[in-house]
């Protein structure tokens, strides 16, 4: 008799739209985990809490100029690495509020990886404001039957401290950047650490 496998863990994918390396994660987690066999847990947070604890008032890229040449180089180089679509955006961090709230609300919802690297696209890609009711309901679009009544219950009360317990969590946790993975306790941090991070949730017990 066979033995069934055991299953694999979950990797908890903590991400926020402003993100550029967040970006090149979302691109490829969903891929790259389902080739493991593994679940991929969509956790939306924001980062400018987060920077603020840190005594930060902007994006590190933003306020350390050297790094933020490297940064934006290095983007160039992992877009076309991945082979995946790139254009610097004209604001950078962007505002994504509302998306983020959206993702928050659909975080265990079927339809969040599909939104996500719609919205992504939206700003990595497009160079669109994604901070808008008009291009979130473009990103929800043929997702869910009414894309109205999910930016509705996004901006709820109920909602917004969804949004804001989940970054809350993400400092608890320890998460100074996005993207950040969990398996199980352990943590990995950045892009180039998805993969170590599936090898982990794929791995036998």
């Amino acid at each position: 008799m066979t033995l069934p496998a055991a299953p694999h863990q979950p990797i908890e994918f903590w991400f926020e739209f402003g993100s550029n390396y967040s970006y090149l994660a979302a691109m490829r987690i969903a891929a790259l985990a389902g080739a493991a066999g593994v679940t991929v847990l969509w956790r939306p947070f924001l980062l400018a809490p987060i920077f603020r604890e840190l005594g930060w008032n902007n994006s590190p890229f933003v306020l350390q100029g050297a790094k933020g040449r490297y940064m934006w180089r290095d983007m160039e180089r992992q877009t076309a690495k991945y082979g995946l679509p790139w254009r610097r955006p004209s604001a950078f961090p962007r505002a994504a509020v509302l998306p983020m709230r959206v993702a928050a609300l659909g975080m265990d919802e079927p339809w969040i990886g599909d939104f996500c690297r719609r919205v992504m696209q939206q700003n990595w890609v497009r160079d669109r404001e994604i901070d808008d009711p008009a291009a979130v309901a473009e990103a929800l679009a043929g997702l869910v039957s009414d894309p109205q009544a999910v930016l509705d219950a996004a901006v709820a009360p109920n909602n917004k401290l969804r949004l804001r317990t989940n970054t809350e969590s993400a400092s608890a946790r320890g998460i100074f950047g996005a993207p950040t993975f969990f398996v199980g306790n352990e943590m990995f941090w950045g892009n180039d650490r998805l993969e170590d991070a599936i090898a982990l949730a794929a791995a036998p017990p």
